[in-house]
């Protein structure tokens, strides 16, 4: 039987899992293969305990040409206009399931479409200076529906957002800055390796208050400020009775840095 070729690169480094595009032949574009190796990917790094942070990336010149139409769409029309993944799996555009520990984004070149959402799906991004953005379902007859009309708004303000969503026009590195969908620019060649120090800086951090703080974010995205607001004392109290909370406090009282086990 003949075996494919994997699209998803995995590498753990620490507590880090790097997790790269690699159909760099086919512009990274997404089918139905690399988007069930993506979601096997964020799967194996939410269960596994050692894992605290992860990077994703794209081998080649461009981080991603969107999906792959041909070979993705009648899968959509096929299943009423979802990306199904298994429903043990982590949804990477974070949509039907929910990832609980960080995720940063290293772009460079091209970045379209799915690419876009995935951004917004994550929580750092580190673009190259050549990196360039385009939300362009909107010249194929269709709109985003990975959770760019949901996400974009809300990061860059409604009217950035429909400058973008509305035209499919293109954007640079620097625009993409402004609007706050990337955190830094780098150097070309440069975002992974930033991506990496960042991620090795979160994952030096108390696990569980990492995990908490994504949480306490999301509970006011999700459910507002007032459910946010009145799960915070419970949120904190659990914490405090943890051993990195006690660790926390201890390091301070020496004057070094924590040492952290997620526990």
């Amino acid at each position: 039987m003949e075996t494919q070729e994997a699209k998803i690169s995995v590498e753990q480094r620490g507590h880090i899992l790097l997790i790269g595009l690699n159909r760099p032949a086919k512009r990274n574009a997404f089918d139905i293969q690399m988007l069930n190796e993506l979601a096997d990917a964020y799967t194996l790094l939410e269960k596994t305990d050692e894992l605290r942070c992860g990077v994703l990336f794209a081998h080649g010149e461009m981080f991603t040409a969107g999906l792959d139409l041909a070979n993705v769409a009648p899968e959509v029309v096929k299943s009423k206009g979802i990306l199904k993944f298994d429903a043990d799996s982590i949804d990477p555009l974070n949509l039907y399931s929910e990832r609980t520990k960080p995720l940063i984004v290293a772009v460079n070149g091209k970045c379209l479409t799915i690419g876009i959402e995935l951004i917004l799906a994550a929580d750092i991004c580190i673009a190259s200076e050549n990196a360039t953005f385009a939300q362009i379902e909107i010249k194929r007859g269709i709109f985003p529906f990975g959770g760019a009309t949901l996400r974009f708004p809300e990061r860059a303000g409604w009217g950035n957002a429909m400058r973008w969503l509305l035209t499919g026009d293109e954007f640079d590195c620097n625009e993409a800055y402004r609007i706050g969908l990337v955190q830094e620019v780098v150097e070309n060649g440069k975002q992974l390796e930033k991506a990496i120090e960042i991620a090795e800086q979160i994952a030096k951090q108390a696990p569980l208050g990492v995990q908490a703080t994504i949480k306490s974010a999301r509970k006011l995205q999700q459910e507002g400020f007032e459910a946010a607001r009145n799960y915070l004392q419970p949120q904190i109290m659990e914490l405090f009775d943890s051993e990195d909370a006690k660790e926390g406090v201890q390091s301070f009282l020496e004057r070094r840095d924590g040492v952290f086990k997620g526990k």
